[in-house]
């Protein structure tokens, strides 16, 4: 199993997966406990969700799990959220702080897997968002995401279907969050927030640099909006799905239009 698969298109959008993948090394599987093995934090069914809204934007998909090594958190191991309830580089417990591990990974053990796994993840996005760059004079990464949307251990309340982060707007344009924000508002049905429980991962916060023309933004999306129940067997919701991807696609799309005005020059 290769660590990522790339999908290049013709576009600066690029659209990021970094919690889809369950492939989990068979060394690494007999590590797992029960709990572990279920792989219950998966993004479930995102990339199927995203699949064909903007056909010419680039995907880049990690196919290894989570808790393998995390895609979306710092590799030096830094919180993303400090003083909160998280997850680490290699989680030790699941989103409901229950331990996932009979042998927790030492050091060593997770360096050997940020190299097998975390690095090649990164070293092909950081491909695709330079070449976008270099093409159009821009790149728009949109990261996409999904979660329960009832956690206790990781938040009080009820999450919002629609979760947008940005780190306070540091990670793009004000013009890109206000396009996405402005569906997400206008979406009926559903609620939205932006930099509320969720500002934005590692990918999001390392890459987005507005002032050399890379723009990023996560979109964490409420598990109900599209699957069936937020639990076993995390089945696609075909319906809901159909609901939801139009607002997705309009999103994708205004992003794809809003491009050539923050420096798509080329």
């Amino acid at each position: 199993m290769t660590p990522v698969t790339v999908h290049r298109g013709d576009s600066p959008i690029i659209l990021g997966f970094p919690h889809t993948g369950t492939f989990v090394p068979t060394d690494i599987a007999a590590e797992l406990n029960d709990i572990g093995t279920a792989l219950a934090d998966t993004d479930w069914h995102v990339d199927q969700l995203y699949d064909g809204l903007l056909p010419q934007a680039t995907t880049v998909t990690a196919n290894f799990h989570r808790y393998v090594i995390d895609a979306n958190r710092d590799p030096s191991g830094q919180s993303l959220y400090p003083g909160q309830n998280t997850t680490d580089l290699v989680p030790l417990t699941d989103f409901d702080g229950i331990e996932i591990w009979t042998t927790p990974p030492d050091n060593a053990a997770i360096e050997n897997r940020g190299a097998a796994f975390h690095t090649p993840y990164h070293a092909a996005l950081r491909t695709e968002i330079t070449r976008a760059r270099d093409q159009f004079g821009v790149a728009i990464l949109f990261d996409c995401h999904s979660i329960r949307s009832n956690i206790p251990h990781l938040f009080a309340e009820t999450l919002p279907d629609f979760n947008i982060g940005t780190n306070h707007g540091a990670t793009c344009a004000p013009s890109v969050a206000t396009a996405v924000s402005d569906i997400c508002r206008a979406a009926s049905g559903y609620s939205m927030t932006e930099n509320g429980r969720f500002k934005g991962g590692w990918t999001t916060r390392h890459y987005g640099q507005p002032h050399k023309n890379i723009h990023a933004i996560q979109m964490e999306l409420a598990q109900a909006t599209y699957l069936t129940a937020e639990s076993p067997p995390w089945q696609y919701d075909p319906a809901k799905a159909a609901r939801i991807r139009p607002y997705l696609q309009s999103i994708l799309t205004a992003l794809a239009d809003l491009a050539p005005s923050l420096g798509g020059s080329k």
